[in-house]
């Protein structure tokens, strides 16, 4: 079966993760699907809104860090920033339902939907330091300016995982609900959304993003540029090995 599943009806573009053995770890082909999609989404008459969901135990362990290394982004036309440029500029409304762990791109894949809703299982985290890296999808821009500095650092610094109630209170999530609820509430909003006027909600998107737009995209290529450069430096190879051996890095000579 496809790692991820496409639904397409009443004008709702459903894009569900379907690797729950791997924990929804997403590859380089799954973000080539992602990407294609929401671009096509942009642009269909017969897609009104867009709604990205995994399984109810699990939404995103983030990137499959073996895959990662072994395709590592070339340049901003890659498949993983295409897809985090998609989500940044698609026009239409984007929503998220998120249950269980959504780490480093299954958060901050999040800070560029419009609604979010999250089963109360859901355990955020940023851990980009914690690999040698450093922040992407504009998170470095975009998280400070919804938790607020302190709060951004502590995300972001630590890399420590936050669950839904912290979530919600920071701005991130709309609505926490039963993980059994959450797919199909999140699915009953799209519908609503998809029912409207689809040039008043396009107008009203584009109004609240605003010039901030391109800030986030200027950012997403400042970061992709360091986020490069640190996949092939000391630290994250040792964040990297330890992981796939299963151990604590050490990080006392990088």
């Amino acid at each position: 079966m496809s790692e991820i599943l496409i639904h397409q009806e009443a004008g709702v573009l459903t894009l569900t993760f379907n690797r729950v053995e791997r924990k929804n770890s997403i590859n380089v082909a799954m973000y080539d699907t992602l990407a294609t999609e929401i671009e096509r989404a942009a642009t269909d008459a017969d897609v009104r809104t867009v709604l990205i969901q995994g399984h109810e135990t699990v939404f995103s362990a983030g990137n499959d860090l073996d895959d990662f290394l072994r395709n590592k982004p070339a340049g901003m036309d890659s498949p993983v920033f295409r897809f985090l440029r998609g989500i940044a500029t698609l026009p239409k409304p984007l929503l998220a339902a998120v249950c269980g762990p959504a780490v480093g791109v299954g958060t901050t894949l999040l800070l560029h939907c419009d609604l979010v809703y999250a089963g109360d299982n859901a355990a955020f985290s940023m851990p980009f330091v914690n690999l040698g890296l450093c922040p992407e999808a504009a998170s470095s821009l975009l998280v400070p300016q919804m938790f607020g500095y302190h709060r951004a650092a502590e995300a972001l610094l630590l890399g420590e995982p936050f669950m839904a109630e912290a979530a919600q209170e920071v701005g991130l999530v709309n609505r926490v609900l039963a993980p059994s609820e959450c797919n199909r509430y999140a699915r009953e909003q799209a519908l609503k959304l998809a029912a409207k006027p689809l040039s008043s909600l396009i107008t009203t998107k584009q109004l609240m993003k605003g010039a901030g737009q391109q800030a986030v995209l200027e950012r997403m290529a400042e970061e992709g540029a360091h986020f490069g450069r640190m996949l092939g430096e000391p630290a994250a190879r040792e964040a990297m090995t330890a992981f796939m051996e299963k151990r604590k890095p050490d990080f006392s000579k990088v």
